[in-house]
């Protein structure tokens, strides 16, 4: 008898199950990649980390945090001035001039203080779901699943989706994955992401997860793609 094709073998919520208990043995309690001491700093520093790595945003946000490091320093800087702090990122001067935006409305509409709900974080400048999700999670402990495109990657490999934008692909990761383990699970990818699974040069084969969550399908289309 011909053996099942591992799409039958495992569903998608026994995938995650397995999947989730190699990221609870590998990473316990994450830690938050981006370096900051409020809401307000993990706000500008998760609106900076949009096409640069968490490593370059951290090399960055201690000169811009030591000028501006809540937003009515923020709103009274120059644009130029938040420009040149953070020159070394993809973006910088939309980001710069999003970062002043973003405090004058923090000023002018919230008292000076970040918001706590998706919608009214999603109103800054700058600021998309992701990263109103991260802040969220992050920040207030509101169980979100923040997903960039490196998470919907892994998503994809794992065969925890099938979802051709990140907005499916959240939906589908809150599916299958216990809501009270959604903040750890999203910190749980992006570390195992880069350490075990990364874009490019990766053998699916021979990975912790996509080893055994990945179709053989998908793993012939990755290595022939290398």
């Amino acid at each position: 008898m011909k053996a099942p094709d591992r799409d039958t073998e495992m569903n998608r919520a026994e995938r995650a199950t397995k999947a989730g208990d190699i990221l609870d043995s590998l990473y316990a309690r994450p830690p938050i990649p981006l370096d900051h001491s409020d809401p307000f700093t993990l706000l500008v520093a998760v609106l900076l980390s949009a096409q640069t790595t968490d490593k370059k945003v951290n090399e960055v946000t201690p000169e811009l945090f030591a000028l501006a490091p809540t937003p009515a320093t923020m709103a009274c800087t120059e644009v130029a001035t938040i420009q040149h702090c953070i020159r070394q990122i993809g973006l910088a001067p939309t980001k710069a001039k999003n970062l002043r935006a973003t405090a004058e409305l923090l000023m002018s509409r919230h008292d000076g203080e970040i918001p706590r709900t998706l919608d009214e974080l999603e109103a800054l400048p700058g600021v998309g779901h992701k990263t109103a999700s991260v802040v969220m999670s992050q920040a207030f402990g509101v169980q979100t699943f923040p997903v960039d495109t490196h998470i919907h990657r892994l998503a994809a490999r794992w065969g925890l989706s099938n979802g051709t934008t990140v907005v499916r692909t959240e939906a589908d990761l809150k599916a299958v994955f216990p809501q009270d383990t959604w903040n750890r699970r999203h910190l749980q990818f992006i570390y195992f992401g880069r350490e075990h699974c990364p874009a490019r040069g990766h053998d699916l084969a021979t990975c912790p997860i996509c080893g055994w969550a990945a179709t053989k399908k998908r793993i012939r289309e990755e290595r022939a793609s290398r």
